[in-house]
């Protein structure tokens, strides 16, 4: 994502880090600041992020998950 908008990529780092430091027993307000913070820049930069199309995990799921039916399918009609 660094590669879409660093300068948001690098503050989003910065605010993950940031809530990481934060002590335990540090205001609750600090912390849901900083988390609100954080997940407003990731939805924008999901926003900006190109959609892969396919050859990602699900996809390969789905290819086998579809092999399987097929198969199923086969064996149940007496193909195999």
């Amino acid at each position: 994502m660094t590669s879409i908008s660093p300068g948001m990529s690098a503050v989003a780092i910065r605010l993950a880090e940031a809530l990481d430091e934060l002590p335990a027993g540090d205001a609750p307000t600090s912390q849901a600041v900083v988390a609100d913070k954080l997940a407003t820049i990731m939805a924008r930069l999901r926003v900006l992020a190109p959609v892969k199309g396919e050859g990602d995990g699900v996809d390969d799921i789905t290819r086998q998950r579809e092999k399987r039916r097929a198969e199923a399918r086969e064996r149940a009609a007496g193909g195999g």
